[in-house]
């Protein structure tokens, strides 16, 4: 009976428990578990952004505890962390406009303008880099204490950019109503 019980007590232990995962994407590794402002985090789900066909980047979500939505994962306190790993070479132009269409596909008016000068700041440090090769690593980190940190492989470029709404509206790129990509919106959320 003691044995039975141990096992049953097992199963539900790793039933309750979110099991993080590795993935290999596009010939890119992504861990399953990161580290931010001292906050270990677990993979949320990855995914390959496509374009025309064209494979651009992997990406992956990092998260202090695993959610499957918008609203789960913005309210979840602490450390994030977008990773994005370019797989053809892109123009620092080019990603920059990407991005900042994003968010406004995903913002009112007034929240856009609300955003605008910490968006104008991001999209002068992206456009700082001319471009990002075949291979580059991007964080995009959550810190609660500074704000939105932007790094490219180990290097923080620009200033720490304040406010969680800024970092909720990036998060919306992906995983927001108009996300850049529903499949892999729904791969970020652990949903496929």
């Amino acid at each position: 009976m003691n044995r039975l019980f141990r096992r049953g007590l097992l199963a539900a232990t790793l039933l309750a428990t979110p099991l993080a995962f590795a993935a290999d994407l596009a010939g890119t590794h992504i861990d399953d578990r990161a580290s931010v402002a001292g906050t270990e985090l677990v993979l949320n789900g990855a995914g390959l952004r496509t374009r025309f066909m064209l494979k651009v980047y992997t990406i992956g979500l990092y998260l202090p505890k695993r959610s499957d939505s918008l609203v789960s994962v913005s309210a979840s306190p602490g450390a994030k962390r977008i990773l994005i790993t370019t797989l053809r070479d892109l123009s620092a132009d080019d990603f920059a406009n990407a991005l900042i269409e994003g968010v406004r596909r995903n913002q009112s008016d007034a929240d856009l303008a609300n955003l605008q000068s910490r968006l104008d700041e991001f999209r002068t440090t992206l456009l700082g880099l001319r471009t990002a090769p075949s291979g580059t690593q991007i964080r995009i980190d959550w810190l609660p204490a500074s704000g939105t940190r932007l790094s490219i492989g180990n290097e923080t470029r620009g200033k720490d950019i304040p406010g969680e709404d800024f970092y909720r509206a990036l998060l919306r790129i992906w995983i927001g109503n108009k996300p850049v990509d529903e499949d892999l919106k729904n791969a970020l959320l652990g949903k496929r």
